[in-house]
């Protein structure tokens, strides 16, 4: 057939091309006998990869030259992780083992290969490979960062070229990427990436939200060019003026960020003022950065009135990745909000480059918090036998959050996510301060260990002997290190207690002439519903589980409930019929196919959304939309448990939940006008209705069942022409 004829010569040419390419990129980090290594390790990704084709019927080869370019281009990594990022996939692809990389290359070569090789071998059908993958790179991230940094590149080429992957494997890499790498490239610095990898994720998550504001940013695109132009222009004149050589520019903003700022304020985009930033890089030497930057803020705020509440200063108090900048936000000529990055050109490069830059720069800035970061991922990665889900929500939640200042009663600086705790604090110093820690003193006050640290905060921790972790501490801890050392010391005193358990069971048992074996353990762990024999014990240790309930086991003709065992084989039977094709997708709405599902009523999906189904453990198969908050959670986490689903008719017959946000200038009649339009104009029943009014404004919840997409768009679209009303969007849920 014509599409498979492929032309080898022309091929070959563009492989020796993109080589080259390859070469240029690497040249600045270049050292004696550097590129025989890069020709080596190129020599051998493309004997290895020479019989195989990406999705896009383009050698595979173009992948590890893409990846090894963009490590060294975009994240400016040197000749070990240029040979890495070329010999990423070749173990896990090949024959070739990390003992031949290590026999070629060096052990270094070998431990990063390994860091990039996935995990093979048999798993818990309840846990996830996904989260036991990352927790396996992350710990290489101890012992080398560059590992981390050669995924992102990886990962960054998968999503920029993933157009020709099936539908469903695009959603699972995209939500991955949203959940798991974007945080990750923003804590390590790499803003430039971090926002790419987030527009990538929505192209495919949500492509009509996407599609929808990439189109607005371009119709406005010459306006807002000229804007910058007249905006910049007398900055650039006083910098001339006072001797002072800066790059002047406009930087558009992300359409993700774009997105969220739209979505949080619950406004339209054309209420959008900050689609972009001015950035001023000036050219000066290291000891003169601070002075220049606050020099070039007072030239831009003599210009134009700053709003008070808008400065940043990360160049005397530093991001914990690294990122210093000083950001004020101004009143431009026409009346908006324009936000200013001051910043020098060492700066912009540890921005730009994050983690390899910080490097670069080290010795003029040793106590760099980004080492800080990478010591707290060991000491949480040293826990003992941590849950990898678990692990990686901790681990996860402290990668975005904003830091805090905290002293020791010594002066000594702390750095924290903010809204941590006295007890996050107190585990900061020391786990065994933590763990035996009663209450803590802030600014010479006393608060309990739940208290919210400010910045600037002076704290000192009281501790006792007698104090052991308690359950409700992870309530209240936001750290990954503070929640992973205090289930490590509950899970420890629960075996103890289940040890205890044990003994009290067979005595039991054996008064009531039963025989201990583990097959009696788990029938009686079944009946009483619990998902291990240690919560048996422990519940028996604790006096849950009596003599009086034994006997009633004993004397019940009810059959077991479904083990673990059963259930896994359940859930891995289903997803195997579903693979097999027997069920290529769930027809929602279809009455003929046999298989039960429910809309998830955290996003309520309704024909016309974009959907996948999610095996569950209790509640059999629930359906999500795409955009559904959870969604990236569910798919970066569950892969395997990830089903393809498709409405099957415009549902004109049924109707669905979804809501509706309407904000609006109160007025007398406002609410009669917006229930007529729904209940009469639309024959749309109302299932819920809430309303505040606030100072003069209108904001209404509304749940409302329609029947598609495409009724609830043109609902939305006759409300927005009531007078008085500003704002109608749709939201996920009642809650």
């Amino acid at each position: 057939m014509e599409e498979y004829v492929i032309d080898i010569e022309a091929e070959n040419k563009e492989i020796r091309k993109r080589y080259r390419a390859l070469l240029r990129a690497c040249k600045p980090t270049l050292q004696k006998g550097d590129k025989q290594e890069i020709r080596k390790a190129f020599d051998l990704a493309l004997e290895s990869h020479k019989e195989m084709r990406r999705k896009s019927g383009e050698p595979y080869i173009y992948h590890p030259i893409a990846v090894a370019q963009i490590a060294a281009e975009e994240i400016g990594l040197g000749t070990t992780s240029i040979v890495c990022s070329l010999l990423h996939d070749v173990v896990e692809d090949t024959s070739m083992t990390l003992r031949d990389i290590e026999d070629r290359f060096g052990k270094k070569v070998a431990r990063i290969i390994d860091g990039l090789t996935k995990i093979a071998g048999v798993f818990d059908p309840n846990s996830s490979i996904q989260a036991e993958n990352f927790r396996k790179m992350l710990l290489t991230l101890a012992d080398d960062v560059r590992v981390i940094l050669i995924k992102l590149a990886d990962r960054l080429h998968n999503m920029r070229t993933m157009e020709f992957m099936a539908r469903h494997k695009q959603l699972k890499i995209a939500s991955e990427t949203s959940y798991l790498y974007a945080p990750l490239a923003h804590r390590l610095g790499l803003y430039a990436i971090k926002s790419e990898l987030e527009d990538l994720s929505m192209k495919y998550t949500d492509p009509d939200t996407y599609k929808f504001i990439a189109k607005k940013l371009n119709e406005k695109k010459a306006e807002r060019e000229k804007f910058v132009t007249d905006f910049i222009a007398p900055v650039k004149e006083i910098l001339v003026e006072q001797g002072i050589t800066a790059d002047v520019f406009g930087r558009p903003k992300s359409i993700h960020s774009i997105w969220n700022k739209m979505r949080k304020k619950s406004i339209p985009f054309e209420e959008v003022y900050d689609l972009f930033a001015i950035r001023i890089i000036i050219d000066t030497d290291v000891d003169k950065e601070k002075t220049e930057c606050w020099k070039v803020y007072s030239i831009v705020t003599d210009l134009y009135r700053p709003n008070p509440d808008r400065l940043r200063d990360w160049v005397s108090s530093p991001k914990g990745n690294g990122y210093e900048s000083l950001h004020t936000t101004v009143m431009g000529p026409r009346g908006q909000w324009v936000e200013v990055q001051i910043r020098t050109r060492r700066m912009n490069e540890i921005a730009e480059k994050g983690f390899a830059a910080h490097w670069k720069y080290k010795e003029s800035n040793s106590d760099n918090g980004l080492d800080q970061w990478i010591q707290k991922v060991r000491d949480v990665l040293g826990n003992p036998e941590p849950n990898a889900l678990d692990f990686l929500d901790d681990f996860k939640m402290n990668l975005f959050s904003d830091e805090i200042f905290i002293f020791t009663p010594k002066g000594t600086l702390i750095q924290l996510p903010n809204g941590a705790t006295a007890l996050d604090f107190a585990f900061e110093i020391h786990s065994d301060i933590g763990a035996t820690c009663i209450g803590a003193k802030v600014n010479h006050k006393l608060v309990p260990l739940s208290h919210s640290l400010q910045n600037g905060d002076q704290v000192e921790i009281i501790t006792s002997s007698k104090q052991t972790p308690k359950e409700d501490w992870l309530n209240f801890v936001i750290t990954a290190k503070a929640k992973g050392k205090i289930r490590s010391s509950l899970k420890e005193e629960k075996r103890r207690v289940a040890e205890e358990g044990k003994e009290i069971l067979e005595r039991k048992l054996k008064s009531l002439k039963i025989t201990y074996n583990t097959d009696n353990i788990n029938k009686i762990a079944n009946y009483f519903k619990f998902p291990s024999s240690q919560e048996l014990f422990y519940n028996v240790a604790k006096g849950v589980i009596d003599i009086k309930n034994l006997r009633e086991y004993v004397a019940s003709e009810k059959l077991p409930e479904v083990t673990n065992n059963q259930f896994a084989s359940h859930i891995s039977g289903l997803v195997e019929k579903i693979n097999k094709k027997e069920v290529d997708t769930i027809l929602i709405g279809d009455d003929y196919q046999k298989i039960d599902y429910t809309l998830a009523p955290c996003c309520n999906p309704i024909p016309g959304d974009d959907i996948f189904g999610f095996l569950t453990v209790n509640d059999g198969i629930k359906i999500h939309r795409t955009s559904c908050p959870n969604a990236s959670k569910l798919m970066a986490n569950y892969g395997y448990r990830i089903l393809k689903a498709k409405w099957i008719s415009s549902q004109h017959d049924t109707a669905f939940l979804t809501g509706i946000r309407i904000i609006g200038i109160d007025d007398v009649g406002l609410v009669n006008q917006l229930t007529t339009v729904i209940s009469q104009e639309f024959k749309v029943n109302i299932r819920s209705l809430s309303i505040s009014s606030n100072d003069g404004i209108f904001e209404g919840n509304i749940m409302v069942h329609v029947n598609n997409t495409e009724q609830l768009d043109n609902l939305i679209k006759h409300l927005k022409q009531v007078t008085g009303i500003t704002s109608v969007t749709r939201y996920e849920s009642e809650n």
